[in-house]
């Protein structure tokens, strides 16, 4: 095995796909964004995942020393991420042939569960090292109602942690999740935050898009992201509703997602209606990733309203452009937004504690313009080279560390 090389799992969706549709989201840019910047750092990157078209090359070299791996393992269209345990031993199939055959490696790097219970057998095939990250985990949706998933999703998590040479948290409330809910060992867990791409998410002008969406002088609240129940875009609406200025509007981007992505899309429909807002919302379709530089700038405040997030990267993207944020108290946005200097984080769910959030940042413009340029310098200490380099000192670890046996 090539010791040089690291082989990434991201098998439920590709890191080519588009984002805010299906489930191309913020997993989907940390593996893209990650792969040339640990080529860069010195190690070559093969980003694995299923072939879901007719006619996509076994290979494609989006980088120097960097390859996404399409697999044959099941159908060759798209299907639900929970169908994909009835695929898993063709995937793991399919994976061990590319690892013992072009794409050898000296270690297995798995995103979100389903490539982790693929990576947790093809360690004990081949013999290769596995770090998990995790992106979300079932216990916390769990804790905030949501029950979307696969009933033994929290179990095949657990068997993970229990089995991974190391564990990447993005953030420390992340690691204490993993120790405490799924009993990691502390000294597994590493926490490196993810990064921010600066020469696509920067400071400049939003006039353009403001001239498009016609909304002049008015405030605008930006909600960008998967249309699903986890993300909580109704709280927008109603902190939109609570907010208690008739000029105010708000641009929902994103598309449906998950098993419940288009009822949720027309129940927020159902409750823009039911509110009276039909004339300031605008909904639009999933943008391509650095399209959404120009919304964020466009936009006064950005709502990152989740019902839990591992770190919340719309929220350090629009941090990176000048945006204030205002987001819920939850998981990695307690890191990503500094209180009162880059924004504000909300406890709890009321619409109209959010609002009143959002009115100490529209109301003040000299504080406005403070937050922004403090939300620019914190931004700048997450970077995707700090993330790859981080990383490439714990893969040069791996044969120093004394080897998990699960099973």
């Amino acid at each position: 095995m090539s010791p040089r090389r690291v082989a990434m799992l991201s098998l439920h969706t590709s890191p080519l796909a588009p984002l805010g549709q299906g489930d191309g989201g913020g997993m989907n840019v940390y593996v893209r964004a990650l792969g040339p910047a640990l080529a860069a750092a010195g190690h070559e990157c093969d980003l694995i995942t299923r072939a879901e078209h007719p006619g996509t090359p076994r290979v494609i070299r989006i980088a120097p020393g960097v390859r996404v791996v399409h697999l044959d393992a099941g159908p060759r269209h798209p299907i639900a991420k929970s169908a994909l345990a009835a695929h898993h031993d063709e995937l793991v199939d399919a994976a061990a042939r590319w690892l013992e055959g072009p794409g050898a490696a000296g270690v297995l790097h798995a995103h979100y569960y389903v490539s982790g219970a693929v990576a947790h057998e093809l360690k004990h095939r081949l013999g290769i090292p596995v770090v998990t990250t995790f992106h979300t985990l079932a216990r916390a949706k769990q804790e905030v109602g949501i029950h979307d998933d696969p009933a033994d999703r929290a179990a095949v998590e657990a068997a993970i942690v229990a089995c991974a040479d190391a564990v990447v948290a993005s953030t420390p409330e992340e690691r204490r999740l993993l120790v405490d809910r799924y009993h990691a060992p502390p000294d597994r867990v590493e926490v490196i935050p993810p990064g921010v791409d600066h020469t696509v998410f920067r400071p400049g002008s939003g006039a353009r898009v403001r001239r498009q969406w016609g909304v002049g002088i008015d405030p605008v609240l930006l909600v960008a992201g998967r249309i699903q129940p986890l993300k909580g875009f109704d709280l927008a609406l109603r902190t939109l509703a609570a907010l208690g200025h008739p000029g105010a509007r708000m641009v929902i981007v994103g598309g449906p997602s998950g098993p419940d992505g288009d009822a949720e899309l027309r129940r927020l429909h159902a409750l823009v209606a039911e509110l009276g807002l039909t004339d300031r919302v605008r909904f639009e379709p999933p943008r391509a990733h650095a399209d959404l530089a120009a919304y964020y700038r466009a936009a006064d405040v950005v709502l990152v309203p989740s019902r839990t997030e591992s770190f919340g990267l719309v929220a350090l993207e629009a941090a990176a452009c000048g945006t204030p944020v205002v987001a819920t108290a939850v998981g990695g946005l307690r890191s990503v937004v500094v209180p009162g200097e880059t924004g504000y984080v909300v406890e709890g769910r009321d619409p109209e504690a959010l609002a009143a959030a959002v009115r100490t940042v529209l109301d003040d413009p000299a504080h406005a313009a403070a937050l922004r340029t403090a939300a620019v310098a914190h931004a700048r200490r997450f970077t995707w080279s700090m993330a790859a380099a981080r990383l490439r000192r714990l893969y040069a670890d791996m044969p120093a560390r004394e080897r998990v046996l699960c099973r």
